[in-house]
């Protein structure tokens, strides 16, 4: 007797959260339903696929390989359930979206609307997080990054502005105190708020004018978080602490109000906007068509 599709995604949803509980709240089942399922599927398979504690569900070695190949199979099955919307009037379902906390800060707000105003009939989920994920491990539909983290093997098509910069700000009073910087190397001899990646990683400060590239490893009284931490940062600066460095759409509203002043702004260096990219060798669910051609006619009309 074959697994029911049912149990396997049962299966596959509470792997994924984690627990049972979190499982059944992301998913709308009940978590005694989901717990059955899995019991059952491992009766069916003769092997515990999770392991169970009273603080956490891990899947066993064997649930870990079961789970890598069978995310994408699902996924599979679901985009091909899905392609069936393509009969109706207007698509229908859940658009799962993998961003940034700068993509949902600065891009998102005037896609989102717009989108959801021409589709009713969709419901546009977003996972806001700087890691870069396995969309379809995660169950994702689409990401928004930028270019130098895309896979190879993705459809990639621009979002958003194409030209952004990294802008370089502290408050009026504090270089008044401690002075504003000519070049980028001065920024070393200033308190400087810094980022740090997920992975651990600080991002250098890079700065370019005239065919000079300059990289400094600025040093100061705050770290944080980038993404979900940079408000802070803001916060710190805006109070004097110190620099920031963060995207020049993040800090306009602050130096339009004067709270902040630019600062080596012939040296602000520009980069390529973000990218919507999604796995290029499944079918496409109708809710993600619809997103990606609402998004190129957007970019054809800018």
């Amino acid at each position: 007797m074959k697994p029911d599709l049912n149990d396997l995604n049962a299966f596959v949803a509470v792997a994924r959260a984690g627990g049972f509980r979190d499982a059944a709240r992301a998913s709308g089942a009940s978590a005694s339903g989901l717990s059955e399922a899995v019991r059952r599927l491992e009766a069916q398979l003769g092997l515990r696929l999770l392991n169970r504690t009273t603080r956490s569900v891990v899947p066993t070695e064997a649930g870990r390989g079961l789970l890598q190949r069978l995310a994408p199979a699902l996924g599979e099955v679901d985009a091909a359930l899905d392609a069936v919307n393509g009969f109706r009037d207007r698509p229908a379902g859940t658009l799962k979206l993998n961003v940034p906390v700068s993509v949902a800060r600065l891009v998102l707000p005037a896609v989102v609307p717009p989108f959801l105003a021409a589709y009713p009939e969709i419901r546009l989920e977003v996972v806001v997080e700087e890691s870069f994920v396995d969309l379809v491990a995660s169950g994702c539909d689409a990401g928004i990054r930028y270019d130098e983290r895309l896979e190879q093997d993705m459809i990639a098509i621009p979002i958003g502005p194409r030209t952004q910069r990294f802008a370089t700000a502290a408050a009026p009073a504090y270089l008044d105190r401690r002075g504003r910087p000519l070049h980028p190397r001065d920024l070393l001899g200033h308190a400087c708020l810094q980022g740090r990646f997920p992975s651990g990683a600080m991002p250098p400060w890079e700065y370019e004018r005239d065919g000079e590239v300059v990289r400094i490893d600025p040093a100061g009284p705050l770290v944080v978080g980038l993404g979900g931490g940079a408000d802070l940062a803001v916060d710190a600066a805006v109070a004097g602490v110190g620099v920031v460095c963060l995207f020049e759409g993040w800090l306009r509203p602050y130096f339009d109000s004067g709270a902040l002043e630019p600062v080596l702004e012939p040296w602000w260096q520009r980069f390529s906007g973000p990218f919507l990219y999604y796995a290029g060798r499944r079918l496409v669910p109708a809710p993600l068509k619809a997103f990606v051609d609402f998004i190129r006619r957007n970019q054809n009309e800018e």
